[in-house]
């Protein structure tokens, strides 16, 4: 992999290590970071205003939604290595720049596609600001220090989606759906203004050039089998689009492998999942946040579409399921972890978020919050649960010069989880949608109309908006158990790679 966040070579130039504010350095890099990893999370909240302003189809709000986490998984490392080898305050500033401007430009028209398409910079923007954060601090802080710096950068991390999503639901109470976009030029102008002022510049020439061919046989294989799945539920999951699609994304993506084993500086190497303890690592955190990220996507819309409640209370609502999850990682996992392994903690963790998910399933249009509660607290306790020992494992299994492989593989394998997530609970969801959805007597632009989306449907009458909750209510429940199903094959897939490796 040609990702590295820190080595003899690297160079800090323009500032001394001694002249560099540490504090103010940890403090812009972590805006920088709360500033994309937010964006991840805080349109979802929004997904409902923009379908009745911008009459979207649910894929195109699916889309809307993974436009900017498909991009900024598949660029993520390219981007890094770019930032590596020619600076990564450079690439701060490009990737914080590209972001507003995207966000700007999202606020300019009130057109479904053209979301989409500036979501997608969004993402090019992301991709570039991401791993230069960490190879910033990384790279300009003192041994004595970088240990409890990585650590608030992993906070940040872990906690910018809550944070993106109680932001978005405070802004939507006063203000349109633009007003999430426009939270993200203040926050891009204020992390501009701190790496001009505060960030010094730092490479490593000794890094390879990026693997570009690998890297596009990446991009456009997974860009395949997104589009594949996304467009599944309207083109059809039979239909020769999409086989045609989901078959070219595999050959694609065993090109990229093929190519990866035989390139000299890979971007990334695959005999890495050698490694049983890395590779369980990988699985249980791309499906964890497959379904996680998945679930946040269907629950708000449910929320406000089905319960009919404002942004602010949707998002207030979920606030429960950082709280489980926080102590879960922080204090239990550890714990855990030292007395009984790592296999057997990261299970458990899993299994619990597996049940949660299978309670979240009997959600129905007319289910209190206290169902939801049920769900959410025991979801986030077992995320916590297994994602600290995973990520460990991650870590732990590489020897100490591929540190920094094992950190951007953390990062991807979030990243693509949830990209992957939406697009396949989407589409399940959008499935069921149209299949359950009655439209007798609706004339055929009307029930075309209303199987695009439930808050297009919502609009034709109380009987088709009626219809159509139920409809969304029972795609919602698929997906639900869709998700239960992912995080239980991670719990016993590592448990099978455990086993294997001992």
């Amino acid at each position: 992999m040609s990702t590295h966040l820190n080595t003899p070579a690297d160079a800090v130039a323009g500032a001394g290590a001694a002249t560099v504010n540490h504090r103010a350095v940890l403090a812009v890099t972590c805006v920088a970071l709360a500033t994309v990893v937010s964006a991840v999370a805080s349109l979802n909240v929004a997904i409902p205003s923009i379908a009745r302003d911008t009459h979207a189809s649910q894929t195109q709000l699916s889309w809307m939604v993974d436009a900017y986490a498909l991009v900024f998984a598949a660029l993520l490392l390219p981007a890094g290595a770019l930032g590596d080898r020619y600076g990564r305050r450079r690439a701060l500033l490009a990737g914080l720049s590209v972001f507003g401007a995207g966000s700007i430009a999202a606020m300019a028209y009130s057109d479904a596609r053209w979301l989409i398409g500036m979501r997608a910079v969004l993402g090019l923007g992301a991709a570039l600001v991401m791993p230069a954060t960490l190879s910033t601090i990384t790279s300009t802080f003192p041994d004595a220090q970088r240990t409890r710096a990585v650590g608030t950068w992993a906070g940040v991390a872990g906690g910018s989606a809550v944070l993106g999503l109680l932001t978005s639901g405070l802004v939507l109470e006063q203000w349109s759906w633009r007003s999430v976009f426009a939270v993200n030029v203040v926050l891009a102008v204020i992390a501009v203004v701190g790496t001009l002022r505060v960030i010094p510049e730092s490479a490593d020439p000794d890094a390879p050039a990026v693997d570009w061919t690998g890297a596009a046989l990446s991009v456009v294989g997974l860009g395949a089998l997104v589009y594949s799945i996304i467009e599944a539920p309207t083109a059809g999951w039979a239909s020769a689009q999409t086989l045609v699609g989901l078959a070219a994304s595999f050959v694609l993506l065993a090109g990229f492998i093929g190519w990866e084993l035989q390139a000299d500086q890979p971007l990334l190497d695959p005999r890495l999942f050698v490694h049983r303890a890395f590779a369980a690592g990988t699985l249980s955190i791309t499906l964890q946040f497959f379904a996680f990220f998945g679930f946040i996507f269907l629950v708000l819309q449910y929320l406000q579409l089905v319960l009919d409640d404002r942004p602010l209370i949707a998002a207030l609502s979920l606030i429960p399921m950082a709280l489980g999850m926080m102590p879960s990682a922080r204090l239990l996992a550890p714990k855990l972890a030292a007395q009984v392994g790592t296999a057997p903690t990261c299970a458990l963790g899993l299994l619990v978020a597996a049940a949660a998910f299978g309670w979240l399933a009997t959600l129905d249009a007319s289910s209190s919050y206290w169902v939801l509660l049920i769900g959410i607290v025991p979801l986030g306790a077992g995320m916590g649960l297994a994602m600290t020992p995973a990520t460990a494992a991650v870590t732990d299994a590489l020897p100490k010069d591929k540190q920094g492989v094992g950190s951007a593989m953390n990062d991807l394998a979030r990243e693509l989880g949830g990209a992957l997530g939406i697009a396949v609970l989407g589409s399940i969801l959008q499935s069921a949608y149209r299949d359950h959805l009655s439209v007798a007597g609706l004339p055929p632009a009307a029930a075309g109309k209303a199987r695009e989306s439930l808050a297009l449907a919502s609009r034709l009458g109380p009987r088709v908006a009626h219809n159509a909750e139920a409809a969304f209510v029972d795609g919602m429940q698929y997906a639900l158990l869709g998700g239960a199903a992912a995080v239980l094959v991670a719990a016993i897939g590592v448990l099978a790679l455990y086993r294997r490796g001992r």
